[in-house]
């Protein structure tokens, strides 16, 4: 069973930096896909940034690319979203999902766990 918890939002300022946490309680975190979405109220979630198995492979919004890093400790059971450069429009609910399937997909259907969500607020 994969139960996901993030960590590490909070209250930034625009320009600044944070990294978002993702833990999995189970025994299986290397045999998921991994990524991050981000949803903001009356808007349908986003995908923002997806790791392979390995760790081998990224893929990002255009959005976030260049700011944002996804990277995944599979010893730790653990994947991390360092997001730099932060804007306003950057605030969402920011959420972890495991996808068995998944491979840097992009696409809400091809995951199968979701976390609960941290917020991210960046003030102008």
């Amino acid at each position: 069973q994969v139960q996901l918890v993030e960590s590490g939002g909070g209250l930034v300022q625009a320009g600044g930096s944070l990294r978002l946490s993702c833990a999995d309680s189970g025994r299986t975190f290397s045999s998921y896909g991994m990524g991050w979405f981000r949803q903001v109220p009356g808007k349908e979630r986003e995908f923002v940034a997806a790791i392979s198995r390995s760790g081998g492979s990224t893929y990002y919004a255009d959005s976030v690319k260049g700011r944002f890093t996804i990277s995944r400790d599979n010893a730790k059971n653990t994947v991390y979203l360092q997001m730099n450069s932060l804007k306003p429009e950057d605030t969402a609910v920011y959420y972890c999902a495991a996808g068995q399937r998944a491979v840097v997909a992009a696409t809400l259907d091809e995951y199968d766990y979701w976390g609960q969500g941290t917020q991210v607020t960046v003030s102008s």
